[in-house]
């Protein structure tokens, strides 16, 4: 009679005992190296690459949605004029400046670890499975998914022969071959994440060793690339001043060309800002004509044109009589289908009391409804509309730093008056403050660009990785691995014109059987076989 344990105490009857491995793993029993091993795990999963690859794209979005430092400052500085609220919160979440947020540098670590720790692993199985030889044909072919057979002269050396001839891999055995190919699945699988971990080295050396900044430069000026000439500089960790290519430029002309008539009137066609180029000190000066998306390339070094606007020219009179100011003005644009802009003057050295200007500034001039407005981009009738004139303290002796764009709020509150809203002046014309403070004239245009000047280590090494991880995924999502066996023979009545051929795909979802009735075509060419 068969014997009936007692169950332990705690145990129904019928339980099995755990083995050592459940043991180890139950959550009572953790320690903090079984939780560190579970986390690295679970980092290196694949679920957790995908997903964090996933969050890594969707990181980027925002830095498409607002405009970004370093990109677009002046867009960013009119976000905080325009919704100074939204935009406070948008700041404190790093959404002006994504790529260099606290949120994004962990995801993209997050993804670099588990990246390494799933593609090493990978990479050292993937060696070791090319080094294995095709195994030995299992007992029964036609139990095969993919199976033939058919009686013939075919000899273990020919069909190895021709297997190789279709770039299989073969191994032969006693009245038997195998064969097998579409290693390159797995190649082009581990490619793609290798080439994925060297996109984000790439872009890591990028940030560490190369730097970039912005600079504004109205038409008849020049840039040299020191770090004092950058309004913005943004430089990697490793980035010293002597890093700098020291080559430098002069504005000599800058372009834009718009649709003038039709429905798209006022769309911009093209952008050309005409350079004089120094490349190194001491060297000849060459011409080149810059582009959007069309840089200027030195030593790696790349400059693109990013944004324009106007400058319109003013002289400023004080009350003394003396010349206070004359010189370009650079306008913000708050009407990009119009170039309606507006302009800022700060007239410090002013006497007897320093003078403060708002200024409208219309490229293409029109009366409307008692109001004066631009009704094109291009400078067909330029006027400068004086805004608000303030005579009184600026703020500029108070140690606080001041946007050259706008006057201090503070400091105009305690300012007194001098003009609001006067009528356009037209090139050449005047206007004269009252009680005596001296007058304003517009004796000009000039037009501005703003420059992204980048240098970065990583820009090569990012293309050449992208592109492998491309043939990478290509060759992924296009072979199959697959295996074929031939048994020449049968082994019970010693037949050795019996011949067994069964192939089977490792890759799931994938159809073979058009391949292996090729297969079995080549093996016994002429004949029909019964391949099903």
């Amino acid at each position: 009679m068969e014997e009936v344990k007692q169950a332990e105490p705690g145990r129904t009857a019928g339980q099995r005992e755990p083995d050592g491995d459940e043991q180890a793993v139950r959550p009572g029993s953790f320690g903090a190296v079984a939780w560190a091993r579970w986390f690295w795990r679970t980092l290196t999963s694949m679920r957790t690459a995908l997903i964090l690859l996933f969050l890594f794209a969707l990181a980027s979005v925002p830095g498409s949605i607002w405009p970004q430092r370093g990109v677009s400052d002046a867009k960013v500085s009119q976000y905080f004029s325009d919704s100074p609220a939204l935009a406070e919160w948008l700041d404190r979440l790093w959404l002006f400046d994504v790529f260099r947020a606290p949120w994004f540098a962990a995801i993209y670590l997050l993804l670099f670890l588990s990246l390494i720790g799933c593609v090493l692993p990978r990479a050292a199985t993937h060696l070791r499975e090319l080094r294995k030889k095709p195994p030995a044909p299992p007992r029964n072919l036609l139990r095969l998914p993919q199976n033939a057979s058919f009686d013939g002269d075919l000899t273990v050396e020919e069909a190895a022969k021709r297997l190789r001839r279709m770039r299989f891999r073969v191994v032969t055995g006693p009245g038997w071959v195998a064969a097998e190919k579409g290693y390159l699945r797995e190649t082009g699988n581990l490619i793609f994440h290798v080439a994925l971990l060297g996109l984000l080295v790439a872009v890591g050396a990028g940030a560490l060793y190369g730097y970039r900044g912005n600079v504004l430069v109205v038409e008849g000026e020049g840039f040299a690339n020191t770090v004092a000439a950058y309004d913005r500089y943004m430089p990697g960790q490793q980035v010293s001043a002597e890093s700098l290519e020291p080559f430098s430029f002069t504005l000599d002309d800058f372009q834009a060309t718009y649709i003038a008539q039709g429905e798209r009137r006022g769309q911009p066609l093209d952008f050309e800002a005409r350079l004089k180029v120094t490349d190194a000190p001491g060297a000849g000066q060459r011409d080149y004509t810059l582009k959007v998306n069309d840089p200027l390339d030195v030593n790696g070094t790349l400059t693109y044109l990013i944004d324009h606007g106007y400058a319109p020219t003013f002289k400023i009179t004080d009350g003394k009589g003396q010349v206070a100011f004359d010189g370009p003005v650079p306008c913000l644009v708050v009407q990009p289908a119009t170039f309606t802009s507006e302009c800022v003057v700060k007239v410090p050295d002013a006497q007897p009391e320093q003078l403060g200007l708002l200024i409208g500034f219309l490229p293409t001039t029109v009366p409307m409804n008692g109001e004066w407005i631009s009704v094109f981009p291009g400078a067909a009738n330029p006027t400068a509309q004086v805004y608000g004139a303030f005579a009184g303290d600026l703020g500029l002796r108070d140690g606080r730093p001041q946007s050259v764009y706008e006057l201090d709020p503070t400091s105009l509150k305690k300012m007194k008056p001098l003009v609001m809203k006067a009528d356009p002046l037209a090139v050449g014309k005047k206007l004269d403050l009252p009680n005596g403070m001296g007058s304003i004239e517009f004796t000009g245009l000039r037009q501005w660009i703003a420059l992204q000047i980048t240098h970065d280590p990583g820009r090569m090494p990012a293309l050449v990785a992208s592109a492998l991880s491309v043939v990478g995924l290509v060759l992924s999502l296009t072979v199959r691995r697959r295996r074929v066996w031939v048994r020449i023979g049968d082994r019970q009545e010693k037949d050795s014109g019996h011949v067994e051929i069964g192939g089977l795909t490792r890759t799931e979802g994938s159809d073979f059987s058009e391949e292996f009735a090729g297969i079995v075509a080549a093996l016994n060419p002429g004949v029909n076989n019964d391949a099903r």
